[in-house]
């Protein structure tokens, strides 16, 4: 185990190349379906896939307007004049023997993420992202001397996000990785499902005692996880430092990663750019983009994270709860939209962040259902605001005004409206004033304790339904506290 005084005499870089699956109908250049889940292997797939002799790739147009705004999002602009290359190499799930791919001129060049360690901001600078298609999936059954291929997921649209080496930790990597993926996810890129492997995360990590000289770096391949890019890298750091303290090399290699055993594990040595023996792509023209075509993508754009950020600052919530609210496009609009009434938004940002977020880890319930009743919840949240209904009878009634149910007749039908009739409460406070005349006494040397005491008999005389805010006041007022 290295010790945190030898880490220290290290410098650490990492950069990370991220694959993100473009979300459009059909794959890049060819029609068949990039929308398929869970079908058998080898059927959606067509001449182009399979490589035939002859089959000839056309461009999806989808996939460039969404690499366009993905330099919008990266807070960049896309280049107007990109082109493709073919990126050789041979492999199984390769059917053509090389990939179509850009390499001298992507559509993305330069740009940044912010990304946010204990609350202070770090600006992480894009290299390029470039277009390209996505190869089959190769199996290799335990036991077995074959391997299985399956070319479904061959042709898939990817734009792949190459970041300069700029991050120096484990923590900065996975920071990284997930403002990345809100980007994507908001600017409506890719479903983003990690699970599904619509975005995946290649880390590139070095270590160097001298922090002007680069260290050989390893890669390692296909992290589908935030969880996961933080710990590989975390691995990788050790693996480094405890070979380079033996006086060992460091191999530049492409890893896996082992979930199950938290390690990477080697899988090959690491290709250089001149291995692939890139050349032009003569089957496809090059991409040229208006001024138009490129404003009337930027218009489309909706706020993106760090915007919300901002505006959801407004409602005093910590900023746990503002990441929270931001992991999910559609609960950031539906607070911002609240903001006006910064007592409500406060109220329902606290539900959505709290008690609902259980209801749809549960899977009671979906986002898209608790946006809908909106009207619903925010009626809810006026009548603890208006004093009709305490907090807690409030959350007990969240199930069934997400159901759809009316807050004011639920909390009717469950006896739950609090009176805030202050000449009513006055008559209560009187009398159990009157029945507890040593509390009262405490109340007037200023023991707090004993209000609490009172105001919890006025609630019990009323059956739970005096406001006990009012009732404390009135209280206090008696007693002249």
């Amino acid at each position: 185990m290295i010790s945190d005084d030898v880490k220290k005499q290290y410098t650490v870089t990492i950069g990370i190349e991220c694959h993100v699956q473009l979300k459009t109908k059909s794959k890049l250049f060819a029609s068949e379906s990039n929308e398929a889940r869970d079908l058998l292997p080898n059927t959606a797939v067509g001449h182009v896939s399979f490589g035939m002799p002859g089959a000839l790739p056309v461009l999806n147009k989808k996939a460039v307007e969404l690499a366009v705004r993905a330099a919008f999002a990266l807070n960049t602009e896309p280049q107007k004049f990109s082109k493709f290359d073919r990126k050789h190499y041979f492999y199984p799930d390769l059917p053509k023997g090389y990939q179509i791919s850009q390499f001298e001129e992507p559509i993305i060049l330069g740009g940044y993420v912010d990304i946010f360690i204990e609350g202070e901001a770090k600006r992480i600078n894009i290299t390029r992202a470039h277009m390209e298609e996505d190869a089959g999936k190769s199996t290799h059954p335990t036991g077995k001397d074959y391997s299985l291929v399956d070319l479904n997921r061959a042709g898939t649209p990817l734009l792949e996000i190459v970041s300069e080496p700029e991050i120096h930790s484990a923590a900065e990597a996975r920071a990284y990785a997930k403002a990345l993926y809100l980007q994507m996810k908001y600017a409506d890129v890719s479903d983003a499902d990690l699970y599904q492997g619509n975005m995946r995360f290649d880390v590139n990590v070095s270590v160097s005692k001298d922090p002007k000289v680069l260290g050989t770096r390893s890669e390692t391949k296909n992290l589908n996880s935030f969880r996961s890019v933080e710990k590989a890298v975390e691995y990788e750091i050790n693996r480094q430092i405890e070979l380079l303290e033996k006086g060992e090399e460091i191999v530049q290699e492409t890893r896996g990663w082992d979930d199950a055993k938290q390690k990477t594990i080697s899988q090959r040595t690491k290709e250089d750019a001149h291995d692939y023996r890139y050349m032009p792509e003569p089957d496809v023209p090059p991409i040229v983009l208006t001024d138009e075509y490129v404003y009337s993508i930027k218009q489309q754009l909706p706020v993106m994270p760090s915007e919300l950020r901002e505006q959801l600052s407004g409602i005093e919530l910590q900023s746990s709860q503002i990441e929270t609210l931001i992991e999910e496009p559609e609960l950031a609009y539906f607070a911002v939209g609240l903001i006006d009434d910064v007592a409500t938004a406060k109220t329902i940002a606290n539900w959505l962040t709290g008690d609902i977020t259980k209801l749809v880890s549960d899977n009671v319930f979906t986002w898209s259902q608790v946006v809908e009743v909106k009207n619903g919840l925010v009626k809810l949240a006026h009548m603890i605001n208006n004093r009709e209904l305490s907090s807690t009878s409030a959350k007990s009634l969240l199930t069934n005004v997400i159901e759809g149910k009316d807050p004011e007749e639920l909390a009717k039908e469950n006896n739950l409206l609090q009176v805030s009739d202050e000449g009513a409460i006055e008559k209560i406070v009187s009398e159990v004033i009157a029945e507890n005349e040593k509390a009262a006494e405490d109340v007037k040397k200023g023991e707090m304790k004993a209000v609490g005491f009172l105001v919890g008999q006025v609630m019990a005389k009323s059956k739970g339904q005096a406001n006990p805010g009012l009732a404390q006041q009135i209280i206090k007022k008696q007693l002249g506290s």
